[in-house]
């Protein structure tokens, strides 16, 4: 490890954050990407679905009692292979890209290693400072996602017209979990289960989505989900065959919610039923009073973001995502 790159800016220190830091954290973060807001709340459930003894750290780097930079390294919300850690670093904008965040992306890293990472993770918008940091340090691109949003204000029945029939047709009928379930215990949640980790093994993405056991995936996602916002797809025998969860309100974001994984078993896709799921899903956003819905799908996922191009979901900047292989600490931390 080339050790300038550790050097604190003159009047720098760094310190663990513990969870009475969040509000301060999320404030930071918002004023280092505005476009991207962060809540507390929002972090308070990302460090609560933590499994325990998972590696995690948040560092802090304070001058003159302000927060002026952020490292972080943990496991990845999203593709948590063996041996693969996140690493985050952020700071003030007038900072961007300099000792400070050379500095912040070396801690990050050191503790990356030193819990076994051979593959560093990191996640930047595409028109961040952050990406050509990454960049010059050795990450490359691994995989793309496009965040998109609908406004629901615009849908419009007409041009949709002819589809409920075609699915019917199809012998299908798509209906929200409350109807289909009385409560979310555990044989439901069993069930539902199944079929989301069907259909995520089966999203196309650069590499194969890791999917949480069981046990993993019942302590994330069910406190999450609304059974009126999730919809099901529901062939002639009863069988669960297609899904589009609605989640909770985005905090940073009123009047907009978060459409999670759409997707529909192999042997009854053609019928219209992602298109239609989703269309379920965003008028009971609309019946619920949110204006809007905000998704993301990986950029060689071409049948959803064509469903979500019908729809009038708008692409926003991508995200990025970017790797590096390490095998010792000898690798990391160089520029």
């Amino acid at each position: 490890m080339d050790e300038r790159q550790q050097v604190l800016p003159p009047g720098v220190v760094l310190h663990r954050a513990t969870p009475a830091d969040l509000p301060t954290v999320a404030a930071f973060l918002t004023l280092a990407h505005p476009e991207s807001p962060v809540a507390p709340e929002e972090l308070e459930a990302q460090d609560a679905r933590r499994l325990p003894g998972e590696p995690h750290v948040r560092t802090l780097a304070v001058r003159e009692g302000g927060l002026v930079g952020l490292a972080e390294t943990g496991v990845p919300r999203m593709d948590s292979h063996d041996g693969w850690l996140d690493v985050t670093v952020r700071t003030l904008p007038e900072l961007a890209g300099g000792p400070l965040a050379q500095a912040l992306l070396a801690h990050a890293e050191e503790y990356a290693l030193a819990h076994g990472a051979h593959t560093l993770v990191t996640r930047v918008r595409e028109d961040w400072w952050e990406k050509s940091f990454y960049e010059a340090r050795g990450y490359t691109e691994h995989d793309r996602m496009w965040v998109s949003t609908l406004d629901l204000r615009t849908l419009d029945p007409a041009r949709f017209a002819g589809l409920e029939e075609r699915v019917r047709a199809a012998g299908v009928r798509i209906a929200p979990l409350s109807e289909l379930v009385s409560d979310l215990g555990e044989a439901a949640q069993r069930q539902l289960y199944a079929l989301v980790a069907a259909l995520l093994r089966d999203v196309p993405t650069t590499t194969p989505v890791s999917v949480w056991p069981f046990e993993v995936w019942q302590r994330r996602v069910p406190d999450r989900i609304n059974p009126q916002g999730l919809f099901l797809a529901v062939a002639p025998d009863g069988e669960w065959v297609g899904l589009s969860e609605l989640y909770l309100p985005i905090a940073t974001r009123p009047g907009t919610l978060h459409n999670g994984l759409t997707g529909v078993l192999p042997a009854w896709r053609g019928c219209g039923l992602a298109l239609a799921l989703k269309l379920a899903a965003a008028r009971a956003g609309l019946a619920r009073g949110f204006t809007h819905s905000r998704t993301s799908n990986h950029a060689i996922n071409l049948p959803m973001l064509a469903v979500n191009e019908r729809l009038g979901f708008v692409r926003e900047a991508a995200l990025v995502m970017l790797t590096r292989e390490v095998s010792d600490s000898r690798q990391a931390g160089g520029g």
